[in-house]
C-alpha cells in the first residue's frame, strides 16, 4: 500500500484569475485549513508582484505545520531565486519547475524551440536543486508533446536533480483507459528517473479528470493534483471519498484528516466563490471605518510612529520598532493608517515568538437558557493542561479556562473583534492585550469562527509573555 500524496492547487489556480481572486487574509486562512487537513503539499501562485506574492508565499511558508509549501519559479533563473527566498523558511520547501512540453505551448508558451526548451529545464532544475532538496518539475500539455521530446525532458529534469515527475494532461481530452496507458508507457521509457516520485495533474475537459486520476493511481501514480475549490482538477473531497472507500483497490491510502475535510472544504469554496458578493444579504455591510482622529501617513517618520505606539501603551525594543515601522511603511504607502489599524502591526510584527502554549482543542456550550461553559486543552512541553470554567459568555469562559489551565491570571487591557471578510462565514479578526508588570503584550487571532479567533488572539499575546519572563 502507497501512501498517497495529494497536492492540493486551490491557490495557484485561484491566483491566476483576473477577478475574484481570494484576499490576503483569505488566501493565508485557505493555506492553514489545507495545513489543518494534513494536506501534503499546499502549491501557491507564483510570484508576479514581488512584494506582495512574496509575503504571501512567506507568511505560508512560516505557518504550514506538516505541508510542503511548493512555489512556481517561472521560466528564469531569476525567478527561481525570487521563489527561494519566499519559500526557505518553509519546514518542507518545494520548488516547481512548469514547463510546456508540447509544440504549440512550447512555441507561443516560451517562444523557444525544443532544444532550446531542453537547455532550459535542466538549467532551472540545477538552480533549484542548488538551493532546495525537494524539485518538481511538471511536463504541462504532456499529453500532447511528441513523445520522443515528452521523454527526453523528463530525463534532462531527473538528471539535474528532479525528484517528483508530474505529468499534465492541459487540455483534459484522455479517456481514463488511454490516460493510465500514457502514463505507464512515460514511467517505463524514462529509466533516468527510475528514483522519482510521479504525479499527474488531470483537467476537467470532458469531466473526466476524477476518472483519469484514479486510472493514473492504479498505474502507479504518487501524487495527484487536487483542488478544493471545485476547480479544473479532481475535487479533494471525491479523492478522498474514493481512497477511503476503495484505497485497497488502487494500492493506497491517505493520511488526511477527513473529519474535518467538508468543513474545510465548504469554507474554501465559499472563499474562492467568484460572485460571493452578490450572494449574502449581509455582504457590503461590514463596519470598516476607522476613526479619523491620529492616522498616520506616508510622511510621518520612525519617531513619529514610535511616539504613537508608545500612546497605545507599548514599550518596544529596538529590534521590535524597526520591525513594527517597516511593516508600517509598506501600509502607508497605499493608504492611511489609524490607531486601530497600528495597533494590528503592533501586534503581528513585534515580539514574535516560538509558541510556549499551544492549543490543542475547546469546546464550548453556550445558549440563552444555559450558562456558557468552555472546556479547552492546551499544549507546553509535551504535557497536556485544560481548564473548565463559565462565563459571562462563550469569550469570557474560554478566556477563564485558559488561564485556569496556565494557573495565572492576566489583565485584559484590551478586546476587539471585527470582519475581514464579507458574507455570512466571514473570518474574523480578535485583537487581544494583556497587562502583565506594567507591560503591554498584543496578540491578534483569525479564524472563521470568531471564538477561535478570540483564543488564539489570546494565546499569541501569552505565549510573549512567558517568552519575556524565561
Amino acid at each position: 500500500m502507497r501512501n498517497l500524496q495529494f497536492a492540493d492547487v486551490t491557490l495557484r489556480m485561484t491566483g491566476a484569475r483576473p477577478e475574484g481572486a481570494p484576499s490576503f487574509k483569505e488566501k493565508i486562512e485557505i493555506a492553514k485549513l489545507l495545513d489543518r487537513l494534513a494536506v501534503p503539499v499546499i502549491e501557491t501562485p507564483p510570484i508576479t508582484d514581488a512584494q506582495v506574492d512574496a509575503l504571501v508565499i512567506k507568511t505560508i511558508a512560516n505557518l504550514a505545520e506538516t505541508a510542503a509549501v511548493s512555489v512556481p519559479v517561472g521560466l528564469s533563473e531569476e525567478g527561481v531565486a525570487r521563489a527561494w527566498e519566499a519559500v526557505k523558511g518553509a519546514k518542507h520547501p518545494r520548488l516547481q519547475v512548469i514547463v510546456p512540453t508540447s509544440p504549440v505551448q512550447m512555441e507561443y508558451g516560451c517562444h523557444k524551440k525544443p532544444p532550446m526548451v531542453l537547455e532550459m529545464i535542466a538549467a532551472l532544475v540545477t538552480a533549484c536543486r542548488a538551493r532546495c532538496a525537494e524539485v518538481e518539475f511538471v511536463a504541462d500539455d504532456a499529453t500532447r508533446a511528441e513523445p520522443a521530446f515528452l521523454r527526453q525532458a523528463i530525463a534532462a529534469a531527473a538528471a539535474a536533480g528532479a525528484s517528483v515527475i508530474t505529468l499534465c494532461d492541459a487540455a483534459g481530452t484522455s479517456l481514463p483507459e488511454e490516460f493510465a496507458a500514457f502514463f505507464s508507457a512515460v514511467r517505463a521509457e524514462v529509466p533516468e528517473a527510475a528514483g522519482c516520485a510521479w504525479g499527474v495533474q488531470c483537467s476537467d475537459g470532458l469531466k473526466m479528470a476524477l476518472a483519469c486520476a484514479v486510472a493514473a493511481i492504479r498505474a502507479g501514480a504518487d501524487e495527484v493534483k487536487v483542488t478544493a475549490d471545485g476547480g479544473d482538477c479532481p475535487a479533494l473531497d471525491a479523492l478522498s471519498q474514493i481512497v477511503r472507500s476503495r484505497g485497497d483497490a488502487c494500492g493506497v491510502y491517505s493520511d488526511l484528516r477527513v473529519t474535518e475535510l467538508q468543513r474545510a472544504v465548504s469554507q474554501i469554496r465559499w472563499m474562492t466563490e467568484p460572485g460571493r458578493s452578490a450572494s449574502s444579504p449581509f455582504d457590503g455591510n461590514r463596519a470598516a471605518a476607522a476613526p479619523a482622529g491620529g492616522e498616520l501617513g506616508a510622511h510621518d517618520d520612525r519617531e513619529s510612529v514610535g511616539r504613537a505606539v508608545r500612546q497605545l501603551g507599548y514599550d518596544l525594543s529596538e529590534e521590535d520598532m524597526a520591525k513594527v515601522y517597516e511593516a508600517f511603511v509598506k501600509i502607508a504607502e497605499k493608504k492611511t493608517v489609524s490607531p486601530k489599524e497600528l495597533d494590528v502591526i503592533v501586534a503581528s510584527n513585534a515580539l514574535q515568538v516560538p509558541p510556549s502554549y499551544q492549543l490543542q482543542s475547546y469546546l464550548i456550550n453556550s445558549g440563552n437558557v444555559i450558562t456558557p461553559i468552555a472546556h479547552l486543552k492546551l499544549e507546553r512541553e509535551g504535557e497536556t493542561l485544560q481548564g473548565i470554567c463559565a462565563g459571562d459568555g462563550p469569550i469570557d469562559a474560554a478566556f477563564l479556562a485558559i488561564e485556569q489551565a496556565v494557573g495565572h491570571h492576566y489583565e485584559l487591557d484590551d478586546y476587539q473583534i471585527q470582519a475581514v471578510t464579507e458574507g455570512r462565514e466571514a473570518m474574523g479578526a480578535a485583537l487581544i492585550r494583556l497587562r502583565s508588570g506594567g507591560k503591554l503584550y498584543s496578540g491578534q487571532g483569525i479564524s472563521t469562527d470568531v471564538i477561535g479567533a478570540s483564543i488564539q488572539a489570546y494565546l499569541n499575546a501569552l505565549n510573549k509573555i512567558v517568552y519575556e519572563e524565561m
